[in-house]
């Protein structure tokens, strides 16, 4: 069974793996755990993430952010995150949602399940009427995620498209 699950402490060993195995940035999409020990994600990262999706201790020009592992069963083959408002940088990039698929899963549909599963989730979180996502132009697979999932192109520049999906 396929699923998202938000970050926790009881599933820390399993969240580290996924964290330890990812670089520090691929294709935008950014782990600033890297490199981390575990003791580190259990005992300062963990924590700090969890208060921070409550909107607890946010560092200024953050909002809240949920980190979703997806799960497969009974292994971590993902990760997702929902930003649950915009300001104003978020809204020219990113956007709301950023995903990785562990590399030894890709090519399977985690991300495009993942993303469906995600924009269910969204839906009663955040406040605007549409999704706002970004994706790097070098990342064709990405974008076929956002597009099966309804997104559509509303601009690009030289490096990333920006996509919207109708809540």
């Amino acid at each position: 069974m396929i699923y998202l699950k938000e970050a926790n402490l009881d599933d820390a060993k399993e969240e580290y793996k996924m964290f330890a195995q990812m670089p520090a940035d691929e294709n935008g999409f950014t782990n600033p755990e890297f490199g981390a020990s575990f003791d580190e994600y259990v005992n300062t990262i963990l924590p700090i993430k969890i208060s921070n999706s409550k909107g607890v201790d946010l560092p200024d020009g953050f909002v809240p952010q949920t980190d979703y592992f997806l799960w497969d069963d009974d292994k971590v083959v993902g990760l997702f995150r929902l930003r649950h408002y915009l300001n104003d940088f978020l809204r020219e990039n990113s956007g709301h949602i950023g995903y990785g698929i562990h590399r030894d899963f890709r090519g399977n549909g985690y991300a495009t399940k993942g993303l469906e599963l995600l924009l269910d989730i969204g839906k009663d979180v955040i406040e605007e009427d549409e999704f706002y996502l970004s994706v790097h132009k070098d990342n064709p697979a990405s974008l076929k995620v956002q597009m099966s999932n309804g997104a559509r192109i509303v601009r690009e520049d030289e490096t990333n498209y920006y996509t919207r999906i109708a809540k």
